[in-house]
């Protein structure tokens, strides 16, 4: 079974090493042993490669590169999908799969991680199409306030099973696994999410939520990866992914 196979992780086996001047620091993985060889590295941490703007285009200038992270600059950005910003997505798409990315926020941030996006010009945004695994400074934004809007959480479907978010500034591990229907979302090592979708409880679930009336929503079993736009300053390093 899918759970009983990633229940059987290996806290530490997996280490992503900080970039930059923080060489020494490490963030453990939760990660199933597969051979280092069967990751596939989204970002190279030096450029763009492998990713584009949302509906087409290079990658916004508000985005950039900063000690080896994908770093969304809000200097000269008033609200989210301003200031050339955009949300950015893979070149690629991806069935069923193991995503591994660290993220940090900005004080009072917001962003997100969504998945199986299907870009298309009938969807004017990858959440209308994409499921979202939440990015948030929980201490600080006033979503954080809403059950199922906070770090971590199956936006505005689920809420973690528990917190394990840090605190602002520092670097969080988020993990996606996706098998077969099976999904399954992890920060620091925990498992804080788990469903199956596509059933007729995923559907009445959507049907309750603010993707009801969305009918894109949570349909697609294969798509892309996004990193989202909100308008804060948000970084995304040592980005990969794992074919299942």
């Amino acid at each position: 079974m899918f759970k009983k196979t990633v229940l059987n992780l290996i806290v530490g086996s997996a280490m992503l090493y900080a970039c930059g001047g923080n060489q020494d620091k490490v963030v453990e993985a939760a990660a199933v042993e597969v051979p280092q060889s069967e990751w596939i590295s989204l970002f190279d941490g030096e450029s763009f490669q492998g990713w584009s703007k949302y509906g087409g285009g290079p990658v916004g200038a508000a985005w950039k590169i900063q000690d080896g992270a994908i770093y969304l600059d809000a200097s000269n950005k008033d609200e989210w999908q301003a200031g050339d910003g955009g949300d950015v997505v893979t070149n690629e798409e991806f069935g069923d799969f193991h995503f591994q990315v660290e993220w940090k926020i900005a004080k009072n941030g917001n962003s997100g991680i969504m998945f199986f996006v299907h870009e298309s010009p009938e969807y004017a945004y990858p959440w209308m199409t994409g499921p979202e695994m939440q990015v948030l400074d929980n201490d600080g934004h006033p979503d954080a306030k809403i059950r199922t809007h906070r770090a971590g959480d199956l936006y505005d479907l689920i809420e973690s099973s528990e917190e394990t978010v840090k605190p602002v500034g520092e670097w969080n591990l988020a993990e996606i696994i996706a098998k077969d229907g099976n999904l399954e979302l992890y920060l620091n090592g925990v498992m804080v999410v788990a469903t199956t979708m596509w059933t007729e409880e995923w559907d009445e679930m959507v049907a309750n939520s603010k993707f009801k009336d969305m009918p894109g929503f949570g349909k697609f079993q294969k798509g892309k990866i996004a990193l989202q736009d909100h308008g804060d300053e948000v970084w995304f390093r040592n980005i990969r992914i794992k074919k299942l």
